[in-house]
């Protein structure tokens, strides 16, 4: 079995990950780690081992062990679909793929229900498809591969920064430049692992931001294009600018007089290659309930 590590996991043990993921008792994990049944990038670790971002773990597990992903019949709203790929919007409130703690209602468990093990298993069992992911709360377009060589070609994109991802989102406050770029680096709060933030250590993070419309200085409605991708970029950014996305509590905007799930963020559009073609695939969704919500809300007050 192979798992690979993303950014949103690096920074734990691997003892303590692997028990959490895998519901295995710590000490077996620690023996089978000293016994070298458990290796990452090819290679033995301790247990205190610190995970990094695309780490490789690879293990066997016995039959009782084996985890079990099951799939459900949620219904998916697919944007595009080919051979090799599907783009999916990503309703608010849905997890991306099943966690140490939730098993069940995931994307992930929606995709096996429809394509079967017609997926790609680059990821591992627990991401089958999933190229990249969306927070919880945020909704909107994400890519899942069908096949390996599909997920590679569109791996491929994504690291090279070729795909354009653009995001809505409503902040508080009035946002002061029409255009801007944010290049603050981030990374995980030693603190509050479950959160990021600025740090002169972090990984390099770029964000666009493009005013579409202001609501005197109580809300800014933005257009943001991700040029990195890292954990909770668009949320960590903005709120260091001291404009958090319109009811995150996680990054400090508290709740607005708008009642809506956490954070008021979709991801709208994508432009990417379509596999093993030279054709450009152009994918732009209306806004989502939670920004109609607040924007009709706005908009009437001027009325």
């Amino acid at each position: 079995m192979i798992i690979y590590i993303d950014e949103s996991e690096e920074n734990q043990r691997i003892d303590n990950y692997l028990t959490g993921i895998l519901k295995i008792s710590r000490s077996k994990i620690q023996s089978e780690i000293k016994n070298g049944n458990i290796k990452v990038n090819n290679s033995c670790k301790k247990p205190s081992y610190m995970l990094k971002e695309n780490d490789k773990i690879e293990f066997e597990l016995s039959e009782e062990e084996k985890i079990e992903i099951f799939p459900q019949n949620i219904p998916l709203d697919i944007i595009y679909e080919d051979e090799n790929m599907l783009v999916v919007n990503k309703p608010s409130g849905m997890l991306t793929h099943p966690t140490s703690t939730e098993k069940e209602n995931t994307l992930v468990n929606a995709l096996l229900y429809k394509y079967k093990n017609n997926l790609s298993d680059i990821n591992g069992i627990t991401r089958p498809g999933i190229l990249h992911r969306l927070d919880r709360n945020t909704s909107g377009l994400l890519m899942v591969a069908k096949n390996n060589d599909a997920h590679n070609f569109l791996a491929n994109q994504i690291k090279n920064r070729t795909i354009t991802k653009k995001y809505r989102a409503i902040v508080k406050g009035n946002y002061e430049k029409d255009e801007d770029e944010i290049t603050l680096p981030i990374a995980r709060n030693p603190k509050q692992p479950n959160k990021m933030f600025i740090s002169q250590t972090g990984k390099e993070s770029i964000t666009k931001v493009k005013v579409l419309e202001r609501f005197n200085n109580e809300a800014t409605y933005l257009e943001l294009t991700l040029i990195t991708g890292r954990t909770h970029q668009i949320r960590v950014h903005l709120s260091h600018k001291n404009h958090p996305i319109y009811n995150d509590t996680m990054y400090g905007a508290g709740s607005g007089k708008v009642k809506t799930q956490e954070q008021v963020l979709q991801s709208f559009y994508l432009e990417f290659t379509k596999p093993f073609e030279d054709e450009i695939i152009t994918l732009e969704i209306e806004p989502d309930e939670k920004i109609k919500k607040v924007l009709n809300y706005y908009k009437n007050r001027r009325t």
